[in-house]
């Protein structure tokens, strides 16, 4: 497999300033990630928001080999990287340093620096789709699969508040290890569709949110910006948004849907968020 499988985009850092004079488009083409999964290839966007990569892998007939991409500037993709791989899709196996991994959907694996990974999928027909997340390293840790089953699950909100909503941890203090990597999934009840409400920003870790499990026609609100200063972007299914520190993330669906979240940076304390008060926000 050469680069050629392999799309990659950039993405600069954008100040707080900056965004709040951002029309729709502005922000959708500087936040707004989409065309993820797409049949043969591995689509990249490599972000300056602590050098986190976001991307999805989509193998047909053939496995896809994450290779080398130009911003990294190393030989290897996971050289001085680590990697955590969520299928969305159809099962699929995502192959470590000869080790074969069989993931169904909303498994995950993570994948340490210095590591080789490929993917494919089981049924070409049902293909597996795997949102990629990647960020430096500074050493590497073990090959982690980490079922959807196996995930520290949190159960909080209320059908009254309309945030009734399953967490699952998948990388927690007392589960996998990682350098800097933190990610987990969300998941809505039936009439929910608030997340993240009231709002927080962590100025130590970005974060990019996946939005998925939506019907065609269905769409999340997402709302950014500073919390004084909001603005939002329109999310369809398998879409993602970037998340600066400076940024609220938070989200309003027109039906229930399930989002995975990823945060890179100087700590991995879940706690360590400023809480935003409503009564605050603009």
């Amino acid at each position: 497999m050469t680069e050629s499988h392999i799309r990659t985009s950039i993405r600069h850092a954008i100040d707080p300033a900056a965004a709040s004079r951002m029309g729709t488009e502005e922000l959708r083409s500087n936040f707004h990630v989409g065309g993820l999964f797409e049949p043969g290839r591995i689509n990249l966007t490599y972000t300056h928001y602590d050098r986190m990569v976001v991307g999805g892998a989509m193998p047909a007939g053939t496995p896809l080999l994450l290779e080398a991409i130009k911003p990294t500037g190393t030989k290897s993709f996971l050289e001085r990287r680590e990697l955590i791989a969520v299928n969305i899709g159809g099962v699929g196996t995502a192959e470590v340093d000869g080790t074969r991994h069989r993931l169904e959907t909303r498994d995950m694996l993570y994948a340490g620096m210095g590591s080789s990974v490929s993917f494919a999928s089981e049924d070409p027909q049902r293909p597996a789709k795997f949102y990629l997340l990647s960020a430096p390293a500074h050493q590497a840790h073990p090959t982690r699969l980490i079922r959807i089953g196996d995930a520290k699950r949190l159960d909080l909100g209320s059908k009254a508040s309309a945030n009734e909503r399953s967490i699952f941890q998948f990388i927690h203090a007392e589960g996998a290890k990682t350098c800097q990597l933190v990610v987990g999934m969300t998941q809505l009840a039936e009439g929910s569709v608030w997340n993240t409400m009231p709002a927080h920003v962590h100025d130590r870790r970005m974060e990019a949110y996946l939005y998925f499990g939506l019907a065609e026609t269905a769409r999340v609100f997402h709302f950014m910006g500073e919390p004084a200063e909001t603005r939002h972007v329109v999310m369809a299914n398998e879409e993602a948004v970037l998340s600066p520190v400076w940024s609220i993330h938070s989200g309003c669906g027109t039906s229930n849907y399930t989002f995975i979240w990823a945060m890179a940076g100087d700590n991995v304390d879940y706690t360590d968020v400023d809480p935003v008060p409503l009564e605050t926000m603009r």
